[in-house]
């Protein structure tokens, strides 16, 4: 086809799918520049990203679906994933593999195929597959899959123009659904399932939904049931039963094993060199022996994690100090025009002692949060987050957990709000539930300043090891919390469902890459920044200037009386004065408020290591992180664990039981820390 036969104008609406880690989102990025609209698909809070980018005389929609290993109904990402390409009318689906696991990833391919998508096939790292000196026939696996292939590298950004090119070509193709040989008794009752839907009114293929309904899909059987063919449904577990009575096993792993038997034989066609042993060892794997290694794996884990806090105080610390002069400049400079325009006097309180102290007091670690974003993002691009995982498998099975919870658990380091919405690839109703009860305990980024903040004025010369002692607080009390629950709840007792995941090969992360995940996570801070915290520093300010006879910020203001009837409380922990009540009270609406509220309280970042000192000691400056680390989530968290729970019973008793242990923990700390300090 050539380009004198493309229509102008027209809008080529396209779904990236894929593998997680088969370097989607990198060919996203790619193609969009990294420009993409982010919100939530309908009906759940899993992330949606789409991008425009235009070539030639064409807009291209692009749609970044989730990662998914194939379209079976047991996720709510692989749900999505077909529903969308079933119901949306798209143009092509990017079926992105990693061409260096192509058996694997061909996988969910065929699934799409046998659906009749309009799919290309984008064999994506072919400069891995190079360096490896493996070649793939694209004509061939042309011939053999009937769709359009083309080699890309997302990170090289090669063969880029080729995949537009090539979508451009096949938006309009109709093709036919792929027709796998299942073998003669599953083809016999396919056929007899597929008599049974005649007269169907259903967007997917009849044949499909005869397989899905042998499988066992729940989601196919739900709607074919709706749809009022119930005896269909019974013909398809009838046909199943007696046949995995033939086979001694389930039919859906016969169905895979054929679906894969399919794929070995395009493999075989296509993809030239059987690599020896020695080749098939590949750098992937000798870093493996040693990151996955059983007595090396977690203090490797541990000592990253370390590096990475010391580097991120020593070069955050650099840019903080700049910050904190231009915050101190602004603050001055905004008294000195507001008293020479004659402006009233709470004016100049509400913009010197409001928002510049108290958004300033906050802004000031942006640096610090920028780079540890970045760094965490140089690690997870790396590769090296799923052996993380790996390497914690067995340690969370003894707490009772699962190895994937602990992805959950690193994502938290980021925000607990995706990190709680990640449990969702959990198959284990339980191990879900367990794991998004424990997750409010990993310390995300936004108690970040307050550590910087206490840490820089309290522990100078050992800020990264009090920072890291925090963070393993924190998992530690997720283990013991998990482990509680898991033995005094009878709704999460039970097994402990296997790890199954990919180990993807190490690939030097692009420096466009590592930036643009930093920024997105990044610019969610400045958006609080923007928005909660500064209006949380505006309420701040008015109950800290009411009276207005009052001092402001003294204790016979507003806010003086709420903290003074919160402060004994804390008298056990070690800080029993008001203005730490109140900071932990307006830390429910994000925890960077607490540190907001003592700008806004002690007049600003300038002005907060002298205060701070007067009412610290380094021994309760410490009880004061932990009960910032471990004390009710914020309420974003607490949003997202009712809507994942979809039970107020849940939520309350995970806030409550946070609130208890925070206290208690941060008391034990102060009283047993006070017999030898």
């Amino acid at each position: 086809m050539t380009n004198a036969l493309i229509a102008k104008g027209k809008t080529i609406n396209v779904a990236l799918a894929g593998n997680p880690n088969a370097g989607k989102s990198t060919i996203f990025n790619a193609l969009t520049g990294g420009r993409a609209h982010v919100g939530n698909w309908p009906g759940v809070t899993v992330e949606k990203k789409e991008g425009r980018f235009k070539y030639k005389e064409y807009e291209f929609l692009v749609t970044d679906l989730p990662g998914t290993y194939s379209l079976t109904a047991y996720s709510i990402d692989e749900r999505i994933a077909r529903d969308y390409v079933i119901k949306e009318k798209l143009d092509v689906v990017v079926s992105v593999t990693d061409s260096t696991n192509l058996e694997r990833n061909l996988y969910l391919l065929v699934s799409f195929l046998e659906l009749g998508v309009n799919s290309v096939l984008d064999l994506n790292m072919a400069d891995i597959l190079e360096q490896r000196k493996v070649r793939v026939n694209t004509k061939k696996m042309e011939e053999l899959l009937e769709i359009p292939v083309v080699m890309t590298s997302a990170t090289k950004k090669a063969g880029l123009n080729e995949l537009k090119e090539m979508i451009i070509r096949s938006r309009n193709r109709k093709i036919q659904p792929l027709r796998i040989d299942y073998g003669k008794e599953i083809e016999g009752a396919i056929k007899r399932v597929k008599e049974s839907l005649s007269g169907i009114n259903s967007p997917y293929p009849t044949r499909f939904l005869s397989i899905k309904l042998l499988e066992g899909d729940i989601e196919i059987i739900k709607e074919v049931r709706e749809l009022g063919y119930e005896r269909s449904v019974e013909v398809a577990m009838h046909e199943g039963s007696r046949l995995e009575i033939g086979f001694g096993y389930d039919l859906e792993t016969e169905i895979i094993e054929r679906r894969y038997g399919f794929i070995e034989s395009i493999i075989r066609q296509c993809v030239r060199r059987v690599p020896t042993i020695e080749e098939k060892l590949t750098v992937s794997d000798k870093i493996d022996g040693i990151v996955t290694n059983k007595w090396l794996g977690i203090p490797i884990f541990a000592f990253l994690l370390w590096a990475t806090f010391q580097l991120t105080f020593t070069v955050g610390g650099i840019f903080a100090d700049f910050i904190d002069t231009f915050f101190g400049w602004l603050a001055e400079s905004s008294a000195i025009w507001l008293a020479s325009i004659d402006a009233p006097g709470w004016l100049s309180s509400l913009v010197g002692d409001g928002i510049i102290s108290g958004v300033g007091a906050v802004f000031v670690f942006l640096p610090t949060i920028l780079i540890l974003f970045a760094f965490l993002s140089f690690l997870e691009d790396v590769g090296y987050m799923s052996r993380a995982a790996f390497v914690m498998d067995k340690a969370m099975h003894a707490i009772g957990l699962p190895g994937k919870s602990f992805i959950p658990m690193i994502l938290g380091f980021g925000c607990n709000v995706p990190a709680i919405m990640s449990a969702r690839t959990i198959s284990s109703e339980k191990d879900r539930l367990l794991t998004i009860l424990i997750n409010p305990f990993i310390s995300c980024s936004a108690r970040l300043p307050v550590y910087v903040m206490f840490t820089g004025i309290f522990f100078k010369t050992n800020q990264g090891i009090v920072v890291f002692s925090l963070y393993i607080l924190g998992i530690v009390v997720a283990v013991f919390s998990a482990k509680l629950f898991k033995s005094t709840i009878p709704k999460l007792k039970g097994p402990v469902s296997p790890l199954v995941m990919e180990l993807p090969p190490y690939r030097i992360p692009t420096l466009k890459g590592v930036s643009i995940h930093t920024w997105e996570r990044g610019r969610e801070f400045l958006k609080k920044a923007g928005t909660i915290i500064f209006a949380g520093v505006i309420l701040i300010w008015l109950l800290a200037s009411f009276p207005m006879s009052s001092e402001y910020a003294s204790e016979t203001t507003l806010i003086g009386f709420v903290g003074k009837f919160f402060a004994p409380l804390f008298r056990p922990a070690g800080f029993p004065f008001w203005q730490a009540a109140v900071a932990l009270l307006f830390g429910i609406i994000a925890k960077e408020i607490v540190v907001g509220t003592f700008g806004t309280l002690f007049g600003g970042e300038g002005a907060l290591s002298a205060s701070l000192l007067k009412y610290f000691t380094p021994l309760s400056a410490y009880s004061f992180m932990v009960m910032s680390l471990l004390y009710i989530p914020c309420i974003a968290a607490i949003g997202v664990i009712y809507r994942e729970t979809n039970s107020w019973k849940w939520t309350t008793f995970i806030t409550v039981y946070s609130l208890v242990i925070g206290w208690v923990v941060a008391t034990a700390v102060y009283q047993l820390g006070s017999l030898f300090i």
